[in-house]
Parts: structure tokens; sequence; C-alpha cells
């Protein structure tokens, strides 16, 4: 009877574990078991109609990311229009040579502190993102960053999931990295229900879209205007 009793203390007690760790997930995430996850995909750059190898797996990882919350997933183009309503939305590559306009759309709208440089090779800036004065400069390949944000537009009663890196590489690496160690993530910043965030991708050559941390919290100057 001890026996028994312990094994059913431990199996709720693992239960409610694994409870709580799918809801802290969904509260990051900000998706609920049973929705539908509208995934809009950006196409490679400068290449309308096609989208990148590494920004298609990095939609294989958010497919996964909803399959353990219990939600179905819907792919769009960067050309979807509208609000996401119900549905939270995951917003894949900048908008750099027209690969994702919605992206465009959503920083100009709710993220004014913050500044993409266009693609120049003849500007150290080139492909930076600049927050508050602070630049995040690109090193193809070596190091690159992601500007990753949520937020809940007035019109919709679901959050915006924003995936913007400077390479699709840094994309899928964001991804990679949050799915894991959202919780690490969740601690250093003041809310998860409207958050602005770099991630730093280190060491490419080496480790590809595995080497992944965060590297600041840029939320009080993101959303300013």
């Amino acid at each position: 009877m001890t026996s028994l009793l312990g094994g059913g203390f431990v199996w709720l007690w693992e239960r409610a574990k694994r409870t709580r760790e799918v809801n802290k997930r969904a509260d990051f995430f900000g998706v609920r078991p049973g929705q539908t996850c509208l995934v809009v995909l950006g196409n490679k750059y400068n290449a309308p109609g096609t989208a990148s190898y590494r920004d298609v797996r990095a939609v294989v990882e958010l497919a996964l990311l909803a399959g353990e919350l219990g939600c179905d997933v819907l792919v769009e183009s960067g050309e979807f229009r509208g609000s996401n309503g119900d549905r939270t939305e995951f917003c894949v590559g900048g908008p750099a040579g027209g690969a994702n306009i919605r992206t465009g759309g959503h920083l100009a709208a709710h993220l004014p502190g913050v500044t993409l440089h266009p693609y120049d090779t003849t500007s150290r800036d080139s492909v930076a993102i600049e927050v508050g004065g602070d630049k995040f400069l690109f090193d193809r390949g070596n190091q690159e960053y992601v500007l990753v944000a949520k937020f809940t537009p007035a019109e919709s009663d679901k959050p915006v999931f924003i995936v913007c890196g400077q390479s699709s590489t840094a994309n899928l690496a964001a991804i990679h990295f949050l799915r894991r160690e959202f919780t690490k993530v969740a601690e250093r910043i003041s809310s998860v229900d409207r958050f602005c965030v770099l991630i730093r991708v280190s060491a490419i050559g080496t480790y590809e879209h595995h080497g992944a941390a965060l590297e600041k919290d840029v939320s009080a100057t993101a959303f300013m205007r």
C-alpha cells in the first residue's frame, strides 16, 4: 500500500510538473491547446515565390512547438493581409528585398524604436538592426542577430510573434533557441505579454544555428514612440 501511494504521488507530481511546463510555454508564445497558429513565411531574399531552406526548417520548428501545445498550423506567405484575429501569428523573416513585407508593416506600426538598415555592400551598417541608438551589426556567417518581438494589435485577440533575423540562419537559430530556452528568456524580461529582445547567433561557421543566446532586452526603447 505504501509503495502504491508513493507511486501515485510521484505520478501526480510529474503530471503537475508537465502541466506547469506546458502552461509556461503557452504563456510565453501566446498560444493555447486547440488553437490554430498562423505562420507567415517570407520569400527568399529578392526571390519572390521561393522560400529559403532554413526558413522552411524554422516553420518545421514552429510546427513542432504547436504540436507540443496541441495546436494546428496554417502557413501563409508574406503577402498575407488583414488581422490575425483569434490566431497567434508567427511572422518569420525580415522585410529586406521584399522578403516579408508583413514584417515591415508590423515593425512600422508597433515597434517605432526599431530601425533596419538596408543592404549596402559599401556600408558598415549594412543589414544592421538598430534600437535606441545601439547597432547590432551583421557579420555574415560568423555573428548575426535576430529581433524577436511579441505584441497584440488593438484589432486582434491574439498576439503577433515576430522573428526578424539578419539571415535565414539567424531566423532558424532564434526559433530553435526559444523553443528550448524560453524559460530563461522569460526570467530576464519584465513581461511575457509584450516584449522585444535581440538574440545573438555566434560561431555560425562551427555551430550553424545552434550557437544562439539572448543578447539584450530592448522592450523599453523598441515600443517607444
